[in-house]
């Protein structure tokens, strides 16, 4: 674990810190990439048929996850792991189930952090399967080894970690989780989302958010400084040139609407995006790892901020 005292620091130099950071650094690992690996390839295998929302597969890749909870140790919300939601009159299709454990906070349990990954994919189209390795076991895996780590150092601040469901629906699962939250929104002083942490060519790891919530600018510049990825800011902008507007394009979408700062991790989109060829031998170990490092140092930050961020 990162002494407390590194952590402020971090902060403190945010300020003057260039985004990417000139050099990435390289150090030694608190996460367990191995694990990491093993889980996408879990999620991604044939056998879960996609995972698309209501299906078998689906199901499949719940039980195990809802395994790796237990596992882990994180306590269900007072109505249970597993949150059940209609797709809604605007759509079509089968149900959907979110999935949400605690880790209560040390210090200031009333506070809560949020953080979000998308377990479902495109399921089998056109007798295709549709793995989703990077989009999204890769977060999901960066989830649950950040469970595990958080489970071993407690956080001061509560960890609400959710798995939605019916992301590729449209944020589904996000938006049904918000209906009916374990925590209320005002208590939620961050969410932070993983949606496609696997790999990137480039080596770049894309933090969006911080253009509607400024005060996160330190904490993401701050991140990007200790980083072995090229941490850059943005996909957040209306009309920005050459970057697509990521505000609602993922499960960070409905916080923002509920007035939640958020801050999304994600690559930009790579020739396997939304095609069966999304498979687990194409996610860059050294990358998942890294990019799993950078979310926990976001997370470190987050935790120990005093201030509100709105």
């Amino acid at each position: 674990m990162r002494p407390a005292a590194a952590l402020s620091a971090l902060v403190l130099l945010a300020g003057a810190c260039a985004v990417p950071a000139a050099t990435p650094t390289t150090r030694t690992s608190r996460l367990d990439g191995d694990r990491m690996l093993a889980a996408v390839g879990v999620l991604a295998h044939d056998s879960m048929e996609g995972r698309a929302a209501g299906t078998a597969g689906g199901a499949r890749a719940r039980r195990w996850l809802l395994a790796q909870f237990d596992s882990i140790g994180l306590a269900a919300p007072d109505d249970g792991f597993a949150q059940e939601f209609a797709p809604g009159s605007d759509h079509g299709g089968p149900p959907g189930v979110n999935l949400a454990g605690i880790l209560r906070g040390a210090v200031r349990p009333e506070r809560v952090l949020v953080v979000g990954a998308h377990y479902d994919h495109l399921g089998v189209r056109r007798g295709e399967t549709y793995n989703g390795a990077d989009d999204n076991a890769s977060g999901v895996a960066v989830l649950l080894e950040l469970a595990r780590w958080f489970r071993a150092h407690p956080p001061a601040s509560t960890l609400v970690l959710v798995l939605f469901d019916a992301e590729e629906q449209g944020s589904l699962g996000s938006a049904a989780f918000l209906a009916d939250p374990p925590a209320a929104p005002g208590r939620m002083a961050a969410m932070v989302n993983l949606d496609m942490v696997g790999r990137n060519a480039g080596n770049e790891l894309w933090i969006a958010g911080t253009a509607h919530w400024p005060r996160l600018v330190p904490v993401a510049e701050a991140v990007a400084a200790g980083s072995a990825v090229l941490v850059r800011l943005g996909h957040d902008r209306a009309g920005a040139v050459l970057e697509d507007d990521w505000t609602f394009a993922s499960d960070h979408g409905p916080f923002h609407r509920a007035g939640v700062p958020f801050l999304y991790f994600g690559e930009e989109d790579h020739a396997d995006y939304h095609r069966p060829t999304d498979d687990v031998e194409r996610i860059q170990p050294a990358f998942l790892t890294a990019a799993a490092e950078t979310v926990l140092d976001a997370l470190l930050v987050l935790d120990t901020l005093t201030t509100p961020l709105r």
